[in-house]
């Protein structure tokens, strides 16, 4: 069966985008999305260090315009994005291992979603308990439950081996996307994807 495999890690703004723009454009496909949760800045330290370095000495003129990129982009999508003036980058593994946990019991689009906004419009620090649990109850999660669930070993292999896997399919950041093993990097592919589903669909 045909799927598009969507690799994300909440912590990337493009990846809000990619998130919000990959799911009307899968039910125009009528494409099943397999959402892949995982850590990008393990794919960083592993394959893309480079990222860190233009952190620390940002091209001024181009900086000033990837930030115009994005609130183009945002306002094109009908979001709201601003950059967390507090917390960046933000140590989202809980956040991804919630993701795993609540995506066979159908929640990770929703928890995600509410995840997204509170990072990336209300300038919340994920990474504390006490916001997971206002995200759980806004999604009609039991907070201590997941809070339980996350710490598994489970749930900590399965992040650590989607992370893995991305590495050895050639991913190098967030939001990777994939038909089959052909990839495609960023909010802005969103075209071709759709190109390639189509194409796989006619078999051409």
């Amino acid at each position: 069966m045909h799927v598009i495999e969507f690799f994300f890690d909440i912590s990337s703004p493009w990846t809000y985008l990619g998130f919000h723009n990959i799911q009307p454009l899968a039910r125009e496909l009528g494409a099943p999305v397999r959402w892949r949760p995982f850590m990008v800045g393990g794919v960083f330290n592993t394959v893309n260090p480079s990222v860190y370095a233009s952190r620390e000495t940002p091209v001024p003129l181009k900086a000033a315009y990837l930030a115009k990129d994005l609130q183009d982009w945002a306002r094109h999508a009908g979001l709201v994005i601003r950059f967390p003036p507090r917390v960046f980058p933000v140590n989202s593994v809980k956040v991804m291992r919630a993701c795993l946990v609540l995506e066979p019991r159908g929640k990770l689009v929703e928890f995600a979603t509410a995840a997204f906004e509170a990072y990336w419009r209300d300038d919340r620090d994920i990474s504390q308990d006490d916001v997971i649990a206002d995200l759980c109850g806004k999604c009609g999660v039991d907070a201590a439950e997941l809070s339980m669930a996350i710490g598994t070993p489970e749930v900590k292999t399965a992040l650590k081996a989607n992370t893995d896997e991305l590495i050895r399919r050639g991913g190098f950041g967030s939001p990777t996307i994939f038909i089959g093993d052909d990839m495609y990097f960023g909010n802005d592919r969103l075209p071709l994807v759709r190109a390639a589903w189509l194409r796989t669909r006619s078999g051409k």
